[in-house]
């Protein structure tokens, strides 16, 4: 095959999203009563969502099912060709089946369609075409089809697979949201990358506490507080009163104040110079949050306060090794 200097790739490329972006703006069009019939069967589901396919339907199908499992609706994928050969024993009473079929007439699919009814399992089905088999005897179907393919001839699934895998999205976020599934649940099926300690790590699981917090009575001379920060490496020192209560902080940005009025160290207490009240955190706030509190105040340490008074400390860099940031 000859290639063809003169080429317009991008104007290849905005062709193909332009007609792939009016496929979904048509998708929106066609949502009817069908997606709340399917939307309230999956969410009656006892079992697990079986998400079926064949071809470039099955690589959509895959994700559809990943995305419901990462988003509160246990799902898997069952391909239909293994199904007719034993794999349908993965599906049984409780369970319900997304079947997609751009066509409606795949023979592996509409194979599996009296063995489904048999089972007991529910069957939804995406397809392109309302009047094919698959469509007719399903017990919800949606229209996912699409006025043309993005294909230049009309043929590689390309329009008609983005709409099906975007009407999966909808799908699973519509459960996702009539579910209140929160961020720490997403989290609990994300727990070993950055995701899941962004939306788990709380402050307590980080906070430097014990002897290792920096804290100084209220009254101490300003080279005391000096020497409670070098011990401690936090970059500031609590400032407590008579109760233990927080009535300060005094921070490395303090200092360089300090030291621009050339105030005399010997005379100097801590609480004249401090910043009063100062940024806190909770133990039991999420430590994505803490990471905005600096990140909104230009700091880089937090005292972590309970009743009024400090029981930790957490800085910039406990973050950075934990990975939320």
């Amino acid at each position: 095959m000859i290639h063809d200097a003169t080429f317009d790739f991008r104007a290849s490329a905005r062709r193909t999203l332009t007609l792939e972006q009016q496929a979904l703006n048509e998708l929106i069009d066609k949502l009817d009563v069908s997606f709340d019939h399917a939307c309230r069967t999956l969410l009656e589901c006892r079992g697990r969502i079986i998400v079926t396919g064949m071809g470039k339907s099955g690589h959509i199908a895959r994700k559809m099912a990943a995305t419901f499992a990462s988003t509160g609706s246990p799902a898997f994928y069952l391909h239909p060709g293994e199904a007719s050969h034993g794999d349908l024993g993965m599906v049984t009473e409780g369970d319900v089946v997304i079947a997609l079929s751009n066509s409606g007439e795949t023979q592996e699919i509409t194979g599996l369609i009296a063995l489904f009814k048999r089972l007991g399992a529910p069957l939804i089905s995406l397809t392109g075409r309302p009047h094919s088999t698959l469509a007719r005897y399903s017990d919800v179907h949606i229209d996912a089809g699409v006025s043309r393919e993005a294909c230049p001839h009309d043929l590689a699934p390309t329009s008609s697979t983005t709409a099906a895998l975007a009407m999966g999205d909808a799908l699973a976020l519509a459960l996702l949201e009539a579910r209140g599934f929160s961020p720490e649940d997403f989290a609990l099926s994300h727990p070993g990358g950055t995701l899941g300690k962004r939306l788990l790590l709380r402050v307590s699981d980080l906070m430097h506490g014990g002897e290792r917090l920096p804290c100084v009575p209220a009254g101490s001379p300003l080279r005391v507080a000096l020497l409670e920060m070098t011990r401690k490496g936090m970059g500031f020192t609590c400032v407590v009163d008579e109760h233990q209560r927080l009535v300060g902080v005094y921070t490395d940005g303090d200092l360089r104040r300090t030291l621009d009025q050339r105030g005399d160290f010997d005379l100097l207490k801590v609480d004249d110079v401090m910043t009063r009240g100062g940024k806190t955190a909770a133990p039991d706030m999420l430590a994505a949050e803490a990471v905005r509190i600096m990140e909104d105040n230009m700091i880089t340490a937090l005292a972590v306060v309970e009743a009024g008074c400090p029981i930790g400390a957490l800085h910039m860099h406990d973050l950075l090794r934990s990975g939320v940031i």
